[in-house]
């Protein structure tokens, strides 16, 4: 009797759960998750109605977020806040106010769980009068030099504060190594730097700033966040950043970057994350809504993706949800 060879069957692997998950190249876990939150000074939570789920949190609904979150196991939360008009000014010194929204309320959640990892951001566009990421020069110029002086200080006095990691957004050229030696400097030399290194001029961030009105009150910010067209120059901006001494690396946004994700993942062995941007959270709501998809299912596949492509922990609006639906 002659034997014909069989040819290669993949689906094999793939006939059982019990197979499928012993063969799966990626997972995602609450782990993988920082989970980005809006604060402001009010005694009440305020929806987003560009953001359905999402709110700006009271002192009181932050801490009980927070406590949801731990509870299924996202343990970084990143602080976003939404500050009064009458403390916004050119030049954003709110931002290093000791007592500001921010200081206070990082102090306030170390003291009720030291084990939480905060995140704070580290940009002007939430203190500025122009809402730009930096200062604002009479001709519309955007300042480099002038602006990352702020962004130091602004950096101590939440390092202070007691943050974690900070997280400079503001894509202003040299930043990551002048707040690296200001940290150092003042003695905080175990705070992390995670960069928003490949940070584009996306569509993707309009509901982001209508939850903290911080929308550019002239002009754009092309000129110093990145062409979505370029991907060889967002390598660049890693090596300057690795160079400064970044401890870890973004790409903002994810779900339309994958490609970005990849090329920085395959270019540096530092930790790489990835921000799901108000966008991305609000097309998904939207078409969850509609009942165009379901809803658990694109937000894990869209989160698994993100993984898939390379990164390592991912800022996403969906973290405590997701890590519920991960657990069963």
């Amino acid at each position: 009797m002659v034997h014909i060879a069989q040819r290669p069957r993949p689906r094999r692997n793939r006939k059982s759960e019990a197979i499928r998950s012993a063969c799966r190249e990626t997972t995602c876990t609450a782990a993988n998750f920082i989970y980005p939150l809006f604060i402001h000074e009010a005694d009440v939570d305020i929806p987003i109605a560009s953001m359905p789920g999402c709110a700006r949190l009271s002192p009181a609904g932050l801490l009980a977020e927070v406590e949801r979150a731990r509870d299924v196991g996202v343990m970084m939360i990143a602080l976003f806040p939404a500050v009064a008009e009458a403390l916004k000014d050119p030049t954003g010194r709110e931002s290093f106010n000791p007592d500001g929204l921010i200081p206070r309320t990082v102090k306030r959640l170390k003291d009720r769980w030291p084990d939480v990892m905060l995140v704070t951001d580290v940009a002007l566009d939430p203190y500025s009068s122009d809402g730009h990421d930096g200062i604002v020069a009479p001709d519309g110029r955007v300042l480099n030099d002038e602006t990352v002086a702020v962004l130091c200080k602004q950096a101590v006095a939440q390092a202070r504060a007691g943050a974690d990691i900070i997280a400079p957004s503001d894509m202003m050229d040299g930043r990551v190594g002048r707040i690296r030696d200001a940290l150092d400097a003042e003695g905080f030399t175990e705070v992390s730097i995670l960069a928003y290194t490949a940070k584009y001029a996306s569509a993707m961030y309009g509901p982001f700033r209508d939850a903290l009105d911080s929308a550019p009150r002239h002009g754009d910010k092309k000129t110093y966040q990145m062409d979505p067209a370029n991907a060889r120059e967002a390598l660049r901006e890693l090596a300057l950043d690795e160079a400064e001494g970044a401890d870890m690396v973004m790409v903002k946004p994810a779900g339309a970057y994958l490609d970005i994700i990849a090329r920085v993942r395959d270019a540096t062995s530092l930790p790489v994350a990835a921000y799901q941007v108000s966008g991305e959270y609000a097309m998904l709501k939207a078409a969850a809504e509609r009942g165009w998809l379901d809803e658990r299912r694109a937000a894990l596949e869209s989160l698994l993706a993100i993984r898939r492509a390379g990164a390592d922990v991912i800022l996403t609006y969906y973290a405590r949800q997701a890590a519920q639906w991960l657990q069963g």
